[in-house]
């Protein structure tokens, strides 16, 4: 009983050293960029087209720097009016082509547009299983530009309230013979819509996001166009950053509360081991009557030998 009593503690033992470097091997895992998810990625390319704006100057263009460990993803950033947009579009930014009537909500007074082209990243943060990209995934992301210092700033909802915003790629890859290309279209959420080519090159849009061209190698076919664009109904918040610093807080939690109870179990097993070893030693020595005390039992004198006698008994 005794041998599978330690075993079965130190079985419990090997378990909860093994959920807590599983903890820190994940904690450690998130904070690694090449690791991130495509929304993570959008954050901190934002973070890096931003700090493009030395002087800035609306309507200019800016190239931005990103991580030495994203190198391949090409970034840039333009600041601009929001009644501009409206008014006058963006002729060529990259890219896209805006025309008169795209507009923000909510509104801002200036907005930035960064740029984003995903090169040999593409199919890393937006993997399509199934198709083949003709074209890097570029994107294109609306943030407020009242404080050029500002990082971790969620999008603006773009919507191009008369025509829509065209798309025209660089580069494009032959399509395979006997298959068609199709333009994709990730939204915040990475979820894709399939939409028709306007020509071979060029893509149309009305709302911002991720776009490139790919071809259904697997024969079957791609989920139906969407239907007419959606008014925006308001900004989405992003949860998953939410739920990660919950996962976080609620993990250190229990490898708190896992490194007290193994604590506690060091101790009652130093104990337990001391305890064994002194009645170990007892049995080698001179052997004792034992008796039970309460809950346990414990070693007494053996009966007295020499009989008590008054002192009147004694005769004279």
């Amino acid at each position: 009983m005794e041998y599978i009593w330690r075993n079965h503690h130190v079985l419990i033992l090997v378990t909860l050293i093994t959920i807590i470097s599983a903890c820190q091997q994940g904690k450690s895992q998130s904070r690694n960029p090449s690791t991130t998810s495509s929304r993570e990625l959008d954050s901190l390319l934002q973070d890096y087209a931003y700090r493009a704006f030395n002087h800035p100057h609306t309507g200019t263009i800016y190239d931005a720097n990103v991580p030495s460990n994203l190198t391949g993803i090409k970034l840039a950033v333009i600041r601009l009016r929001s009644g501009s947009l409206r008014t006058r579009g963006v002729a060529s930014y990259k890219e896209f082509q805006m025309p008169m009537g795209v507009i923000v909500q909510p509104y801002v007074t200036r907005l930035a547009f960064v740029y984003q082209n995903l090169g040999n990243w593409s199919s890393f943060y937006y993997p399509l299983p199934g198709f083949t990209y003709l074209t890097p995934v570029i994107g294109l992301l609306a943030y407020k530009a009242s404080d050029l210092t500002a990082t971790n700033l969620d999008e603006l909802d773009v919507v191009a309230s008369e025509s829509p915003i065209t798309v025209k790629f660089t580069d494009v890859r032959p399509v395979p013979s006997g298959l068609t290309a199709q333009c994709v279209w990730f939204d915040l959420d990475g979820l894709p819509e399939f939409r028709d080519l306007v020509s071979s090159d060029i893509c149309s849009t009305y709302r911002q996001g991720h776009f490139s061209i790919v071809v259904n190698v697997t024969g079957l076919a791609p989920p139906p166009s969407p239907g007419p664009v959606p008014t925006p109904s308001g900004k989405k918040t992003h949860k998953s950053r939410v739920w990660k610093i919950v996962v976080s807080a609620v993990g250190g939690f229990i490898g708190l509360v896992l490194l007290g109870l193994l604590l506690v179990w060091i101790r009652r097993y130093t104990m337990n081991t001391k305890v064994t070893e002194m009645e170990r030693r007892a049995e080698v020595g001179e052997s004792l009557q034992m008796a039970r005390v309460g809950a346990s039992q414990a070693p007494v004198a053996a009966g007295t030998r020499t009989q008590p006698v008054l002192e009147n008994e004694y005769v004279a």
